[in-house]
């Protein structure tokens, strides 16, 4: 069994890439800059690919090397973003586009290549990390919002679209900051971010749900969050 994850990083992604291979999926990872991926790669024994997941070239090639190299992969996880913050009327107009190329385009190609190997086999799972800004815009984040807003409708289209041939789709929304070796909860409020390990083995439990009973969005945030 194989698991590729997209826009891979050192924060929820590297912990999503120790779980798999914990459970001894195979492992590949994409993003732009691959040097940073080199450590994660030694300890979970994972492939790094370079991609860049707004362009439909590089993406088809990406899913391309991986079935060479490791076969088709069943879980495919797309969790790359931008932002372009702001007051809307002083953003610039191609920061915006990038933003959005990479939140919600980039989350379509990556999607769409991942469906095609998919439906032949009737099965598979594709998950997609949302955020707060993918239900309630915020102040000077319009670029994000748009991104995170539009792929939670490529999450929703595809569920309805696809969960009758068997290929789950799972939107997920992190209300909330993800805690990392750069960013630690604050001393007078402790548990204000997210454990990323936690964020994984929810994905996980998604990943592993029984046909009958499969969710399309989860909602994760820490108690202190506000709704």
């Amino acid at each position: 069994m194989g698991a590729l994850i997209v826009g891979a990083g050192q924060g929820l992604s590297a912990s999503l890439a120790r779980l798999f291979a914990k459970n001894r999926i195979a492992v590949a990872l994409a993003a732009r800059h691959i040097d940073k991926l080199v450590p994660l790669c030694a300890e979970t024994g994972a492939m790094a690919h370079r991609c860049d997941a707004t362009q439909p070239d590089e993406v088809a090639a990406l899913f391309d090397a991986v079935s060479a190299a490791q076969g088709d992969p069943e879980i495919v996880v797309y969790n790359a973003s931008a932002r372009a913050a702001g007051p809307t009327a002083e953003l610039d107009p191609a920061a915006v586009a990038n933003a959005i190329a990479i939140s919600a385009f980039g989350g379509f190609l990556v999607a769409q290549q991942a469906a095609k190997r998919m439906l032949p086999r009737g099965a598979g799972t594709i998950l997609l990390t949302g955020a707060s800004a993918s239900v309630k815009g915020y102040p000077r984040s319009a670029a994000f919002a748009m991104g995170k807003f539009a792929l939670r409708g490529l999450a929703q289209s595809m569920a309805r679209e696809l969960a009758p041939k068997g290929i789950h789709i799972a939107h997920f929304v992190i209300d909330g900051g993800i805690r990392s070796a750069t960013r630690v909860d604050p001393a007078n409020n402790p548990d204000s971010l997210l454990d990323p390990d936690a964020i994984a083995e929810t994905y996980w439990h998604v990943a592993n749900q029984p046909r009958s009973a499969w969710t399309w969005e989860v909602e994760l945030r820490p108690w202190v969050e506000t709704f």
